[in-house]
């Protein structure tokens, strides 16, 4: 892999500002630029290139934007060979310098090996890394050990418009010869330290709104003699989680996966320094004092949020209003085996029973905008353990085995449609900063990382005999 011309394609990539989340057109543009970048990039691989169009987005204000196309590429064919699909994405977050960024977002600047610039870490740079993989067979003029499949989007920020519906679409054309799909869009779990990813969270996000009427009320005209909205719906959101984090919605962890002896263990042996990730967070104290209990807490238990209120007085300064009508907003992390139909269900209840406790003349109304559900996969699957003999060939270690708290729909989208093996294989290290100011790839691991990628295609080629 030759880390010169790999730094110099990633610093064009994130040259483009491919902001999917601002709905505005010179932003679409520039993410149809990014993809026809890509696709040239492909096909100079000698990958066979499809830019699928993806029709128009609906905006809530009436006005609709084109989507981007999503690349399908391939590049071999060989039946003796396993196919390998590799999924990324390559639109990018929101970044402004003024927003205290040391650097311009879309100049990729390195400083002490960190290469910055949005979308460095999430995720051009693993998509490129994997291109860089590919490419060093192509220089070495070696045969490629695996078939490969590309299927790379423009709109993951923006909640993966039109993806799911295309993976329906081709699950018995582009799909059917896949094997294994691999997602790079995580981060390790330390700064130094590979990790191999087999789980994610899903999430139930809610919305409660109480209601008395459309317009505020003054305090000193109506203030005690109305059951004020506010009143409602803070005892509401003060009833669904108490200090040590519990949840108190009754049932809600029924359905949660009992926790086994070799689950613990692997807890046990991930390398996590807690006053290290205590001190990096700027957070006090957690709530548990284990690095076992913090893990389980992230990955395998539900967790219960509140998010803010629509419709209260938010504003510096003193202002004497009763709102009339609030939106209190609160999502559920959700783990095996739990299942978001039921999750909705016993929130339902649960908010209807306490607000009728309280005899109030209000209305209110529960709604889920959200349901995702978590995904797991089978470590013992070919190309985990490929992927596991990879990490000690390139970085000399065994990967952390590593779940993620947060939510990828994608991971799911795949194992449910195409019921492939589906593995995240991160690049980035812990401190990367995804979504935030500053947000870097160390130059080592995206050079570390495409040699992990190339690595794998041969471990692969191993176990397929």
């Amino acid at each position: 892999v030759d880390p010169k011309l790999g730094r110099m394609i990633l610093k064009e990539w994130v040259a483009v500002e491919s902001d999917s989340v601002q709905p505005v057109p010179h932003l679409r543009q520039e993410l149809f630029r990014m993809m026809a970048l890509a696709a040239d990039k492909l096909r100079c691989l000698g990958a066979s290139v499809d830019s699928v169009d993806t029709g128009f987005q609906q905006l809530p204000d009436g006005q609709t934007l084109p989507i981007p196309p999503i690349i399908l590429a391939e590049l071999g064919n060989d039946p003796k060979k396993p196919t390998v699909c590799f999924y990324g994405h390559l639109d990018v977050q929101p970044a402004r310098q003024e927003d205290g960024w040391l650097t311009d977002p879309y100049t990729l600047t390195e400083v002490d090996g960190k290469l910055y610039g949005r979308g460095a870490t999430d995720n051009k740079g693993p998509v490129l890394a994997w291109i860089n993989a590919v490419s060093a067979f192509r220089a070495l003029e070696e045969d490629l050990p695996v078939n490969i499949k590309f299927i790379i989007e423009g709109m993951e920020e923006a909640g993966s418009v039109a993806l799911e519906e295309l993976v329906r679409k081709e699950k018995d054309r582009f799909f059917s010869s896949v094997d294994y799909v691999v997602i790079s869009d995580n981060l390790w779990i330390n700064q130094g330290k590979p990790a191999l990813t087999y789980g994610t969270r899903g999430n139930s996000y809610f919305r409660v709104e109480v209601k008395c009427r459309d317009q505020d009320f003054h305090s000193g005209t109506f203030g005690g003699i109305l059951h004020e909205p506010m009143a409602d719906l803070v005892a509401l959101l003060g009833s669904l989680v108490d200090s040590s984090g519990h949840i108190l919605i009754p049932g809600i962890y029924d359905q949660v996966a009992p926790l086994t002896e070799e689950e613990r263990k692997m807890y046990k042996a991930i390398d996590l320094d807690l006053e290290e990730y205590r001190h990096s967070s700027h957070v006090k104290k957690f709530l548990f004092d284990t690095k076992e209990e913090i893990l389980m807490h992230l990955w395998r238990y539900p967790s219960l949020s509140i998010h803010g209120i629509e419709g209260a007085f938010d504003e510096p300064g003193a202002k004497t209003v009763i709102p009339g009508r609030v939106i209190g907003k609160f999502s559920i992390r959700l783990v095996p085996h739990m299942n978001t139909s039921v999750v909705e269900k016993q929130v339902k209840q649960h908010l209807e029973h306490i607000f009728s406790k309280r005899n109030s003349s209000n209305q209110m109304t529960v709604s889920m905008t959200l349901g995702l559900q978590p995904w797991m996969a089978n470590i013992k699957d070919n190309q985990y353990l490929a992927a596991k003999r990879a990490i000690k060939t390139v970085f000399g270690t065994e990967p952390d085995m590593t779940r993620d708290g947060s939510t990828i729909p994608i991971a799911r989208i795949f194992q449910d449609i195409i019921q492939k093996s589906v593995m995240m294989l991160p690049l980035g290290a812990v401190d990367d900063g995804e979504h935030s100011q500053n947000e870097k790839i160390n130059r080592w691991n995206y050079i570390e990382g495409s040699k992990l990628f190339a690595a794998f295609f041969l471990e692969m080629a191993k176990l397929h005999l």
